[in-house]
């Protein structure tokens, strides 16, 4: 997945090079590949992100039951 990204960064970078002043350059770049792979990677992380939070709730589970067996 990486290197699509890095070579879709290099393609639209050489595309924003190439226009006729820096503000369309700014722009081509902006729409054409910041945009687009933050949402790309934003989508694709969601498992990530899902599996992060389903760890940390059951850490919270695991740690409140050592906190009433120590009590007892």
């Amino acid at each position: 997945m990486w290197i699509v990204a890095v070579a879709w960064i290099y393609v639209v970078a050489l595309m924003a090079a190439t226009e006729a002043s820096i503000v369309h350059g700014v722009m081509t770049f902006l729409f054409y590949c910041a945009l687009p792979l933050s949402l790309v990677f934003y989508l694709t992380g969601a498992k990530r992100r899902r599996a992060r939070r389903s760890r940390q709730a059951a850490e919270a589970v695991r740690a409140a039951q050592d906190e009433t067996r120590g009590d007892g």
